[in-house]
């Protein structure tokens, strides 16, 4: 069965792979299978239990990507609640962090994460995490502690504390449950038709639901085969891709184009083996995608998620179903709705703020009754997204309410403005973003990276013959990069604030 059996838990997803089957594969180091990955998990509860973790604790992951971190990651959610976090924060991150969660314990590799350990809460628990060429991993942590004797979490307990990414305000914490998790676990492998022959390529941060949910724990609950590099590498990727025979990975809109950017001097050796590609996180432009599609000969599927649904609310489908460039595909196992500030419904075709229902999606903040009061609505929750249903139920983004460019009352979509100047044939990749104006309250302006000859007069000119004027990026800024934060999500309110 192609979603797999209905586990309560994210241990309990592990039964759905056969004994010998690789579950977890290091491209240059041990592969771990099903039977073992079930052993070591169970190993490593039994552990946090002996070092006096108990199931109302919060346990921190400062760990890379690898198999170290899933397998923590899993057994954590056994008997307490995991935060993982970026490996990456500087020590005042790590203090907030650690902070607003009340993080008991910190589990870190052997020779990293002392700045998360200095600083952790007081009392906190140091846990480090080990693993051999054997691909067998153990956990070292405190002698003499008070072992818990707590019973294991069920589907209702929180299992995963991940923060929203605070680009408009405070970072929230979102409580996901087990249901939460299994419940999108379940609608991912269903919408791919993942099962024990996939094989996914994890090339996504494991601290953040892309690569935690969907690249990950769904393949776990097919049965299928994870492979999880150190980090994205675009000049080894797709040998990585022949040698493992990766069926399918995800990523965000940056690492796609990255890839197109080195396949642009040659065509890369894909494998029969890929089936589809899928993007999420951030808006894939669909001359990216019809790009994709044509280096890489298989479909490329954009899918729509959020950290409060448990990751994917919607999907495009994948072939004979319709790819709609432009759009998210229509709900995967998920009620979708477009709603006006005062709580009302809309029609098919009009434009309001994206909606959504579901087991996976969160009843509320911790500690946070202002944040909810706003967020849910009649049974809803309010994304923050601005949207439009089709006839067929097809959801098409229109961009974030709150980076909406308000020009002397005139609402400007940024995402229209992107989608125009990636038209431009020497234009790679574009942002727009509000800066305040005397006079209008708010003007457009953009920032781009270049792959070709053009001025930045010219690009203005060329937005001139495709939007209304009012629309029209008054400034265009060239750039080397992208500012980005760690995910891959375009940051607009660094732009709007660097430019300003």
């Amino acid at each position: 069965m192609a979603s797999g059996t209905e586990a309560k838990t994210l241990v309990e997803v592990l039964a759905n792979g056969a004994g010998d089957h690789p579950a977890l594969v290091s491209p240059d180091g041990p592969t771990i299978t099903y039977d073992s990955l079930r052993t070591q998990v169970a190993r490593l509860m039994a552990q946090l239990k002996s070092f006096g973790i108990h199931k109302e604790d919060r346990v921190a992951i400062v760990l890379p990507n690898g198999l170290e971190v899933i397998a923590s990651f899993l057994a954590v959610t056994g008997v307490a609640t995991a935060a993982p976090l970026n490996a990456a924060y500087k020590p005042d991150e790590f203090e907030f962090y650690l902070d607003d969660t009340k993080a008991r314990a910190v589990i870190t590799g052997p020779d990293a994460g002392q700045e998360a350990v200095a600083a952790a809460p007081k009392g906190a628990i140091h846990i480090v995490v080990n693993m051999d060429e054997a691909g067998e991993i153990n956990f070292s942590g405190p002698s003499g502690a008070t072992a818990s004797t707590d019973p294991d979490l069920g589907e209702d307990d929180v299992a995963l504390v991940l923060h929203t990414s605070g680009t408009t305000s405070r970072p929230k914490r979102v409580p996901l449950t087990h249901k939460n998790l299994t419940t999108s676990l379940r609608n991912v492998a269903a919408t791919y038709s993942l099962n024990e022959n996939d094989v996914s390529l994890c090339i996504m941060p494991l601290f953040h639901v892309h690569g935690l949910v969907a690249s990950t724990l769904s393949t776990l609950q097919s049965g299928g085969t994870v492979v999880v590099p150190p980090r994205f590498n675009p000049l080894n990727f797709w040998p990585v891709v022949k040698d493992h025979g990766v069926t399918w990975f995800s990523a965000v809109p940056s690492m796609h184009q990255a890839l197109l950017t080195r396949a642009r001097s040659g065509k890369p050796d894909v494998p029969e083996t890929l089936r589809f590609i899928r993007s999420c996180s951030a808006s894939l432009p669909p001359i990216v995608m019809d790009e994709l599609e044509e280096k890489f000969g298989v479909p490329v599927v954009e899918a729509y998620g959020m950290t409060e649904a448990a990751h994917q609310m919607s999907s495009n489908p994948l072939p004979p179903g319709n790819r709609l460039p432009g759009a998210v595909g229509p709900g995967t196992g998920v009620e979708i709705g477009i709603m006006d500030e005062e709580g009302t419904l809309l029609l098919t075709g009009e434009r309001g703020e994206v909606v959504i229902k579901g087991a996976n999606v969160i009843t509320g903040y911790e500690n946070n009754p202002e944040a909810n009061a706003s967020s849910f609505t009649k049974g809803w929750f309010r994304t923050g997204d601005e949207g439009v249903l089709d006839a067929n139920g097809f959801l098409a983004l229109t961009g974030r309410l709150k980076e909406m460019i308000n020009r002397s009352g005139e609402k400007i979509s940024p995402r229209e403005i992107d989608e125009v100047l990636m038209d431009h044939p020497a234009v790679g990749e574009a942002v727009a973003f509000g800066v305040p104006h005397k006079i209008h309250g708010e003007e457009a302006s953009a920032a781009v990276v270049l792959t070709g000859e053009v001025t930045t007069n010219e690009l203005i000119a060329f937005c001139k013959e495709k939007l209304a004027d009012f629309k029209v990026p008054r400034t265009i800024h060239v750039m080397e990069e992208i500012p980005r934060g760690p995910t891959g999500k375009i940051s607009r309110r660094f732009l709007t604030e660097s430019f300003s």
